[in-house]
């Protein structure tokens, strides 16, 4: 008995060694793959922002190849020779605009990384002086082909946005101005039609003494200008308005010849319900 005590005593042991062995290595073994995943990430970054530096220093290489150009054509003669400076001059603006929004991106991811590094600071530092100096450098050219008359395209291209731009705004303010009229006159247009029975029920006006429940026929009706027109001859001794508008809103007078003559006093009010007027009539 005391022999297989001893026997389930050191049994419990080796095991619980076991497991506290496997928790080491299982520890150990998460210890290094976050440390994989936060090298890998450093990789990631260092890659994407040494991408950006080879960017900006081709950018660079480019700009100054073509100051060179610029310098040789200065000291030639025709129209050539002023077509090749102002080429070259665009090409330097447009490159420098690039260089200058890849620096801006640089010291961004230089924010956001995890990788702190002086010397990636300084390269930056040292990349944005240079874009400087070579604005600084454009500042002096602009000045020497002023004197000798030569303009820069990039002065020929604002003139022209501009008046592109101009043009497109007149284009613009026309068309919301008709957008505007056309709204205007769907907004103040109304529709009326008078008849005897036998004609509203001929355009399914009036079915089953029912008004405009079906697929009546609208080009029976007259548009009017609800601004404009607040008077209705209906040529007739006999008149009831079947659509519903408020009786505040009109006045239903006979004229001289006994026929009647709908006015309408409110606009507003009168139309509010119904775009559509419907009159029976004898």
């Amino acid at each position: 008995m005391k022999k297989l005590a001893f026997f389930a005593v050191a049994l419990l042991a080796l095991v619980s060694c076991n497991e506290g062995q496997q928790q080491t290595k299982s520890a150990e073994a998460q210890r290094i793959d976050s440390l994989n995943q936060v090298i890998a990430q450093k990789d990631n970054e260092i890659n994407d922002m040494m991408s950006t530096f080879g960017e900006i220093e081709e950018g660079f290489r480019e700009i100054s190849e073509a100051q060179d150009r610029v310098a040789l054509a200065k000291s030639g003669e025709g129209s050539n020779s002023k077509a090749r400076i102002r080429e070259n001059i665009q090409f330097i603006q447009n490159t420098m605009k690039q260089n200058k929004e890849l620096i801006n991106k640089l010291k961004q991811q230089l924010r956001e990384s995890s990788v702190k590094g002086d010397a990636l600071r300084k390269l930056v530092d040292s990349m944005q002086q240079q874009l400087e100096e070579k604005e600084q450098q454009m500042q002096q050219l602009r000045a020497e082909l002023d004197e000798k008359e030569i303009h820069i395209m990039e002065l020929d291209e604002k003139v022209a946005n501009l008046n592109s731009d101009v043009a497109q705004l007149t284009n613009e303010n026309t068309q919301r101005a008709e957008t505007i009229s056309t709204q205007d006159k769907q907004l103040h247009t109304a529709w009326f039609v008078f008849g005897t029975k036998s004609e509203l029920k001929e355009q399914q006006i009036l079915v089953d003494g029912k008004v405009l429940q079906s697929s009546f026929n609208k080009e029976y009706f007259t548009k009017i200008d609800i601004r404009v027109d607040k008077e209705i001859k209906l040529y007739s001794s006999s008149a009831k308005i079947l659509t519903s508008h408020p009786s505040s809103a009109y006045t239903l007078q006979r004229d001289a010849n006994k026929q009647y003559v709908l006015r309408i006093t409110d606009p507003q009010a009168f139309w509010a319900t119904s775009k559509y007027l419907v009159v029976l009539v004898k």
